[in-house]
């Protein structure tokens, strides 16, 4: 497939930081006496916010907005183990050489996913898209539609890169091309997409007159 653009999700695909995102989630679960794994497999993809709130059902907003700012300072501080996912710094390393504008869009904030891009050592991006930004979380289209504008692109000129289901759900809803990478076997939006990785490192890019021709190679 050919596009002009791409947008990137950051944990899961271009930053490993499941120690950490589960070493947060695992201690609030424990200490608000709920099921860790009932919490860990709900949060991937989304806002915290959102997962607060779908776990604090009750609470007032206040009392959500303070359980919040506590677990962005954890999150936003504990950077240990988080590195860059096998081939991502090649990839957007390749896309800048060939002048192809890229975005990172995250459901992290600004603290969370500014500490983990440093922390995974990659190229800085054109646009970056964090919770703050955008209303409606993954897997809403929000926050990939304001990637694209933000790049000045059409949403069908770019190419989404995700590996939760809300990412996922999120990139097709906003009319892009969509790429799985490391996504889970079950996730029911893998038969929409267009290309399924188990790595980064599958990806080839070839420049055409109007953008870059993607690639997957096969084993």
């Amino acid at each position: 497939m050919e596009c002009k653009g791409f947008l990137f999700d950051l944990d899961g695909t271009l930053v490993d930081s499941l120690p950490a995102v589960e070493r947060a989630w695992v201690n609030w679960a424990v200490a608000h006496d709920i099921e860790p794994q009932e919490v860990l497999d709900f949060i991937h993809g989304k806002q915290a916010i959102t997962s607060l709130r779908h776990f604090l059902q009750g609470k007032s907003e206040a009392e959500i907005q303070r359980e919040f700012d506590e677990l962005e300072r954890t999150e936003a501080s504990d950077t240990q183990g988080v590195q860059a996912m096998p081939g991502a710094s090649l990839l957007l390393e390749r896309l800048n050489a060939l002048g192809i504008p890229w975005a990172i869009v995250t459901s992290g904030t600004v603290p969370i996913a500014h500490a983990r891009h440093r922390a995974g050592q990659l190229p800085q991006p054109q646009v970056f898209i964090t919770a703050e930004q955008v209303a409606r979380g993954k897997p809403q289209p929000d926050a990939y539609l304001l990637g694209a504008s933000s790049l000045g692109l059409e949403p069908h000129e770019c190419v989404v890169v995700e590996d939760a289901p809300a990412g996922l759900e999120s990139g097709l809803a906003a009319g892009c091309r969509v790429i799985a990478v490391n996504a889970p076997a079950d996730t029911l939006a893998l038969e929409d997409v267009d290309m399924v990785l188990t790595s980064l490192t599958q990806l080839t890019l070839n420049p055409t007159p109007n953008g870059v021709r993607v690639h997957k190679l096969t084993d």
